[in-house]
């Protein structure tokens, strides 16, 4: 008798086998599924059967199963494409007024699905943390959290994160870039002093003010029950301008605001008063008066 036909099933599809006179081996050269195996069974591979049919009609078969041929008889197929990352809170530029706060991401994979126990982060320079990472399940993936409970120190910080899917392809670590500012920025008025008062119904208001972490975003002044009205702040932090003041009483409120909204206010009282004195009811007595005698002079003054 000889061998007719030899034949490979793999993933429900048929292959014919052909002898190769030179090694005396029936062989196949056979596209890998477009899949990856990690889903097929608990072994994470294809099972292949090979069967051989001589001219009598007698067939032999082999499989994953064969106590002896059966781990040969295992096809594993990896896929290539690389688990995603995207970060959610705090995102790159972000400038934040809290010190301790819950980083959120996504991760996700459509081939052999992400391995969880890979999810991890990098907070600055410091080790990288894979537990206490809060995982929620959903299609392709995972919604990531991760609370920061220790403080962290004003000025700029980078959180770097990783993870692989089953089939050990390594995401492209992403990264997120952020500043922390938790002081308010400092402000101080040169001009004007506080309960001033003047005859000048126009006042300068000037000062300097300063945050080294996020920057001053804004620098409003507001007189009495006016709007604040935004004026221009220097690079070198310094401001001017000039407001009119009403009769009496002034109320000057001057706001600095920096990045992450946090404010530093100055208050100053200014008195405005343009009118003289009113000079009335002069009286000298005795009038008329002796030589180097005494005299006595009285007047009413107003303001």
């Amino acid at each position: 008798m000889a061998v007719k036909t030899v034949q490979a099933i793999i993933n429900g599809q048929t292959y014919n086998l052909t002898l190769n006179s030179s090694t005396g081996k029936y062989e196949a050269t056979i596209n890998a599924p477009g899949t990856t195996s990690y889903h097929v069974n608990s072994g994470h591979y294809y099972p292949v059967t090979v069967r051989a049919t001589d001219d009598a009609g007698n067939t032999a078969t082999a499989n994953d199963s064969d106590a002896t041929m059966g781990s040969a008889l295992r096809l594993y197929v990896k896929e290539t494409v690389k688990p995603t990352i995207a970060v959610t809170y705090p995102t790159t530029g972000s400038q934040l007024a809290v010190n301790t706060m819950t980083v959120t991401w996504q991760v996700r994979d459509t081939g052999s699905g992400i391995n969880p126990n890979t999810i991890g982060l990098t907070i600055d320079n410091g080790s990288k943390i894979t537990g206490n990472i809060t995982k929620t399940a959903v299609t392709g993936g995972y919604n990531c959290s991760y609370a920061i409970t220790t403080a962290l120190t004003d000025g700029s910080h980078t959180i770097k994160f990783d993870v692989s899917d089953y089939d050990g392809n390594a995401a492209t670590q992403v990264s997120t870039a952020f500043k922390v500012d938790t002081i308010p920025p400092s402000l101080t008025l040169s001009s004007p002093a506080n309960n001033l008062i003047t005859n000048q119904q126009t006042v300068t208001v000037s000062g300097v003010t300063n945050d080294a972490t996020t920057g001053i975003a804004s620098v409003t002044v507001k007189l009495n029950n006016g709007a604040a009205t935004r004026v221009t702040v220097n690079a070198d932090g310094s401001f001017s301008t000039s407001i009119t003041l009403v009769e009496g009483y002034n109320t000057i409120v001057v706001v600095a605001t920096d990045g992450v909204g946090r404010t530093a206010t100055v208050t100053r009282t200014v008195k405005y008063d343009n009118k003289a004195p009113i000079i009335s009811n002069p009286v000298i007595s005795p009038n008329p008066v002796s030589t180097g005698a005494l005299f006595t002079i009285s007047v009413s003054v107003t303001d």
